[in-house]
């Protein structure tokens, strides 16, 4: 599982099996994990054990970071 970036203990990373799905990305920190798809566009799929302010933090850096982590899906992907 390539770890693309870490901020304030958020991991953000994929999983090398899923290049058959949209480009997304996966957001662990302790017990609590997440994913949002950032294409076509960026929407929260699910967010297991994150409060709303903490939700709201993760869209933030996403959005901040977006075009890098777009770029290192499809670098790994090669797509």
């Amino acid at each position: 599982m390539p770890k693309v970036l870490e901020i304030n203990g958020y991991k953000f990373s994929f999983y090398s099996n899923e290049n058959q799905e949209p480009a997304h990305i996966h957001i662990t920190k302790g017990t609590s994990n997440a994913k949002y798809w950032l294409e076509p566009e960026l929407v929260e799929e699910y967010a297991y054990g994150f409060k709303i302010i903490e939700r709201r933090k993760i869209k933030n850096i996403l959005q901040q970071h977006y075009i890098l982590l777009i770029e290192k899906w499809h670098e790994h992907f090669k797509s």
